[in-house]
């Protein structure tokens, strides 16, 4: 495995007859990075991925894979190995065996691939589990041997496909803190496919965020959750409360806003609009829940909205 080796994609269209799958996607990921597409079932992130992987020919544009085009190299010459959803594990196979398959395909002895399993072993924190048959081992152990498996390709890239999709909650959590271990110790790059906003933001440098086959936005989670430059990725990505309304007065980086339902409210404007937005505009203001305390009704200050609450769920540690 090489690390450093980036990704980039350009003017990528992807078409299948009269449906355009993926528009216009320009997307540079440094190497060694995890880098995450996000976005809804059926957004055009997994055709991305078999794009990148060579299992799906771009209708335009190009994939380059170290600064190289990838236009007519198959998946078998890319220096890529991909993580399937459903892992496609052997389940005749000792995890050892199934772990060191593409060099058994080269022609690696038996020794040469015990040996490499076993390190692989110790790094995925399975010592000594090489013996055992997939079916042996829990969900999460099943997904590290997965993992394991692509790595002992030594691949420069590695593909994930929504890998942790079919672990209970629990496990995902801890599962993520776990692949991200494993890629910060191997140091090659990470693409990750997910609908689920909480592994993009604890797992990822970089993310794109996807909607219907376009690129929203693309930063590291902090800024996508903080500045979103779109309402698409304010909605999509963390919970938030939607005030609309006009622009009543620009105040440099700040707008007056007069709400429908909740007065003026002062709020700030996205990066991505600022110099943009004029008096008289319809505007969206997105609230995040941690930003609201309750207050009593009559309460002196600013920024308040009067609400009434109709109904509640408990979560354990929030209401």
């Amino acid at each position: 495995m090489s690390a450093g080796v980036g990704v980039d994609l350009e003017n990528l269209w992807i078409r299948f007859g009269d449906f355009v799958a993926v528009r216009d996607a320009n997307v540079n990921i440094n190497g060694g990075d995890f880098f995450s597409f996000l976005g809804p079932s059926g957004c055009g992130k997994t055709t991305i991925l078999r794009a990148v992987s060579g299992f799906l020919d771009p209708s335009d544009g190009r994939v380059l894979i170290g600064g190289n085009d990838m236009k007519g190299i198959g998946p078998n010459k890319r220096p890529t190995a991909l993580i399937f959803q459903n892992l496609a594990l052997f389940p005749l196979m000792k995890i050892w065996e199934n772990i060191t398959f593409s060099m058994e395909i080269k022609g690696a002895s038996a020794k040469e691939r015990r040996k490499r399993a076993d390190e692989l072993l110790d790094m995925i924190a399975l010592p000594g589990q090489g013996d055992k048959l997939p079916s042996e081992l829990s969900g999460g152990q099943r997904q590290r041997v997965a993992i394991a498996r692509a790595l002992c390709a030594e691949p420069d890239v590695l593909l994930l496909d929504e890998p942790l999709s079919a672990l209970d909650l629990k496990l995902r959590q801890h599962m993520r803190t776990e692949l991200r271990e494993i890629q910060q110790r191997v140091g090659i790059t990470f693409i990750y496919i997910t609908h689920d906003q909480g592994e993009a933001l604890t797992m990822s440098d970089n993310i794109a965020v996807m909607k219907a086959g376009v690129i929203d936005q693309i930063a590291d989670g902090k800024t996508i959750y903080n500045d979103p430059s779109t309402a698409f990725a304010a909605s999509f990505v963390g919970e938030n409360n939607v005030f609309r309304g006009k622009v009543k007065r620009i105040m440099g980086n700040e707008a007056l806003i007069a709400t429908n339902r909740s007065g003026e409210l002062v709020a700030r404007i996205s990066t991505a609009n600022q110099g943009r937005m004029k008096e008289g505009d319809e505007a969206m203001m997105f609230i995040r829940p941690e930003a609201f305390a309750l207050a009593p009704q009559g309460a002196a200050g600013d920024h308040f909205v009067t609400a009434k609450v109709n109904h509640e769920e408990f979560e354990g540690n929030v209401f």
